[in-house]
């Protein structure tokens, strides 16, 4: 008989910060019952054209869709939550959240005409759970987004800690502290193995406290005499605060400015938070205010082309403007990838004579991921026998592991997607087997992988234009002039149209093949295509993707 065995399998955010989705398991090998923590998305860059979002590839757990208990979610950032959407329509199974989480899940769900009430459970904070042997407790910890959530995970073989997203601030100014009694007390119970955040690990001291940006960002705020606009990422809602507090110190009207700025705003107020402000005005009403009596707090802290800092700074935003002199804050910190887009954006400012601020000047912004000193304030309450670094690339992953093995954690191991971890029974964790794991593009509002077609046919689109020819075909087999259309494909002054040269070699094609016999047309329109597209590449070097129609007239 096989034992009962506490499995562990990452099929995102291991070796990748962003799009994190985490199974566990518990039971014999015939009957294995498995959650799901987290369903998060990354996104995509101009490498993938037509890409806005990409997801971890389900179709490991969905095979086991009939033995899953349920997906729990730890906090609400889109690397967490982006994808639940887009994969629950397939497993169909219960979610379980707190109420911060819970209500932007609400509106993904509304946005794709699913009433999701019926398999959303919102659960208290601090509170438990029990999913067949799984006891998950939620324990409250501190990040950049309201409701950050570590769980403790009890099974009859024993207790993991899967930390999430999070870090020590000893002010977060919205919510409460650091659950720190309650590590403890889950530490001192025993901790087989913790899976912890990896991302800082290269970070000395300490993450830093929402009230000390508080502090800075109105001693700057003190000092300008003209428009201030903020950016920040919409979903710290703590330093929302603080920039509604910031307003009304200085004497100054907030504007909101960027849907998901608004739709934070909401869901916060809905939960209770964000009492006693002052009310935001509309982008309408707030350009009619004194330039030294207005703060605007918009969303496209990382230069995202259809990001309202993109278009307010482009002139194209129909109702907020910025001139000479203005001053721009950026609270927010580069996302690795997003450098070439944000610093043309932050060049156009500079450009145009308003003032910019950002870390790289100024305090204005605090990680939400735990430095060295926080790591190490953890490992001491919690007292893990192992540690199972995640949520960072393999160097962060990789020093994490040195980090551990410094606190003298008796056992550490290395991960990647895809790895299916034994973590109970036994002295330690062990890599035991290996599940399919990958990535999904959501092309348009399709789910499809990633070597699809759609995918192969845009790239080289992307990359080397397109050729359509057509020709008419009178009934009795003669051909009439092609008709050649082409779009992205480069045409040289000095040069013959290439457009001629196909002409001819279309007549010349076709004068080979006995055009009244339909059996011929698939090898005509093969020939075509590839003589065409020879001709375009000798005189351009583009290979462009090649249609050919055949009309008989």
């Amino acid at each position: 008989m096989s034992k009962e065995e506490l499995l562990f399998c990452p099929l995102g955010g291991s070796g990748e910060i962003g799009m994190n989705m985490n199974l566990f398991a518990y039971g014999k090998e015939d009957n294995q019952k498995w959650i799901i923590v987290d369903m998060g998305v990354t996104f995509a860059d101009d490498s993938i054209p037509g890409i806005d979002l990409i997801m971890p590839d389900p179709g490991f757990i969905i095979d086991k869709k009939d033995n899953l208990l349920g997906v729990v979610l730890t906090h609400a950032h889109e690397d967490h939550i982006g994808a639940v959407a887009h994969i629950w329509p397939e497993l169909k199974c219960k979610l379980y959240a707190t109420p911060f989480t819970a209500a932007l899940i609400t509106e993904k769900f509304k946005e794709k005409k699913i009433d999701i009430s019926p398999y959303l459970k919102i659960v208290p904070l601090n509170s438990k759970i029990k999913l067949g042997e799984f006891e998950i407790d939620f324990v409250t910890l501190t990040h950049s987004i309201l409701e950050p959530n570590g769980l403790s995970i009890k099974t009859p073989l024993g207790t993991i800690l899967h930390t999430g997203d999070w870090k020590i601030d000893p002010n977060p100014l919205i919510g409460n502290k650091i659950d720190e009694e309650k590590l403890k007390k889950i530490g001192d119970e025993g901790v087989s193995a913790m899976i912890c955040d990896s991302t800082n690990i290269f970070s000395p001291g300490r993450a830093g406290s929402e009230a000390d940006v508080r502090d800075s960002l109105l001693r700057i705020m003190e000092l300008k005499t003209k428009r201030i606009l903020v950016t920040s990422f919409a979903s710290n809602v703590a330093r929302m605060e603080s920039i509604f507090y910031c307003a009304k110190k200085t004497g100054r009207s907030i504007c909101l400015v960027g849907r998901s700025m608004h739709r934070i705003y909401k869901a916060a107020k809905k939960c209770g938070y964000l009492k006693g402000l002052i009310e935001p005005l509309e982008p309408r009403d707030a350009k009619k205010i004194s330039k030294n009596k207005i703060l605007y707090l918009a969303t496209g802290s990382q230069g995202e082309p259809m990001g309202a800092m993109n278009r307010i700074i482009n002139g194209t935003h129909p109702e907020v403007f910025l001139e000479d002199g203005d001053c721009i804050i950026f609270s927010s910190k580069i996302i690795p990838g997003n450098e070439k887009k944000l610093y043309q954006l932050q060049n156009l400012i500079v450009k145009n004579n308003m003032e910019i601020i950002s870390e790289e000047n100024a305090f204005v912004h605090v990680s939400g991921h735990p430095n060295r000193d926080d790591l190490k304030d953890m490992y001491k309450w919690v007292k893990p026998k192992s540690v199972i670094p995640v949520h960072g690339e393999h160097r962060h992953m990789q020093e994490h592991v040195k980090f551990a093995k410094e606190m003298q954690v008796p056992k550490t191991l290395l991960i990647e997607n895809g790895d299916i971890i034994k973590l109970l029974p036994g002295k330690v964790p062990e890599i035991v087997d290996k599940a399919p794991s990958g990535r999904i593009y959501l092309d348009g509002s399709v789910n499809v992988e990633i070597d699809s077609q759609s995918i192969k046919d845009r790239k080289n689109l992307s990359i080397n234009g397109y050729l359509e020819i057509t020709l008419l075909l009178s009934n009795n087999g003669k051909i009439k002039k092609p008709i050649i259309s082409f779009k992205g494909i480069p045409e040289s002054e000095k040069k013959d149209p290439f457009i001629f040269d196909m002409e001819d070699e279309i007549f010349n094609i076709c004068r080979t093949f006995s055009l009244d016999n339909a059996k011929q047309q698939k090898n005509l329109i093969e020939t075509i295509k590839q003589n065409c597209r020879r001709i375009v590449r000798e005189k351009t070097g583009k290979k462009p993707f090649t249609n050919i129609n055949i009309a008989r007239v």
